[in-house]
């Protein structure tokens, strides 16, 4: 397994906005728990170890044969604010953040989301998916012989117990459900480790690097403004 770092300057941080946010009250449904619990991704508590995963802080990621993983750095505090997990030509950006006890996030980021990629000239649409309602996004892009086209990702969110997991599709996964498959497979296996300290919530959850860990560069990581790279641009019309 392949580890890189992307560098990022603090205005292009993918994470959302940290500040408060007035979101509709109410736990976690006991169906969608349930679910989450049964199928992933998990919390620290749910699972007997973490001999297996790959410790990046925050989360434990299962290895898998061709996966490649990038870390992707704020250039301004040089802490790690994502990682992306790039799979058979597509890839998966994941990004963990502190929740309240009582409240979700997803309808709320989604929301917020859906308003960004509007102010770019994009559109959004609601879809079911696997893991709930997602979002595809779709942004204005150039093609290299100077027509239009556009760049999509697709984003899916899962609320747990006291933290909130966002992952980023892009690539011939964001639009074809088969190519999204064994990314869809890897993000059920996440476990999310939230720890016990008090945190704002949508604070990003700590990353690192493991130990032992060997840094490649990484080709350029996907952010909000570009969720997919352009070779995969698609032409309108």
């Amino acid at each position: 397994m392949v580890f890189g770092f992307g560098r990022k300057d603090k205005k292009e941080e993918p994470a959302e906005p940290v500040d408060e946010l007035t979101v509709a009250e109410g736990e976690e449904s006991a169906s969608a728990t349930g679910a989450r619990r049964h199928d992933g991704p998990f919390d620290e508590a749910e699972i007997s170890g973490r001999d297996g995963y790959v410790d990046l802080g925050a989360l434990l990621i299962t290895p898998s044969e061709g996966l490649q993983l990038r870390l992707e750095v704020e250039e301004a505090t040089q802490r790690v604010v994502a990682v992306t997990l790039d799979l058979n030509g597509s890839s998966l950006q994941l990004q963990a953040f502190a929740a309240p006890k009582t409240e979700t996030l997803w309808d709320e980021i989604r929301e917020q989301i859906g308003q960004s990629v509007g102010a770019q000239g994009g559109q959004v649409e609601e879809v079911e998916g696997a893991f709930g309602t997602e979002l595809v996004a779709k942004l204005p892009a150039g093609l290299p012989d100077g027509s239009q086209g556009y760049r999509v990702a697709r984003f899916i969110g899962v609320d747990g117990p006291r933290w909130f997991l966002r992952g980023v599709l892009g690539g011939p996964a964001a639009m074809e459900r088969p190519a999204a498959e064994p990314l869809e497979a890897l993000f059920r296996q996440v476990v999310v480790v939230r720890g016990d300290s008090p945190m704002p919530p949508r604070d990003l959850l700590q990353l690192r690097l493991p130990k032992d860990a060997s840094a490649t560069p990484p080709p350029a990581a996907p952010t909000l403004e570009e969720p997919e790279r352009g070779p995969e641009v698609t032409q309108i019309g």
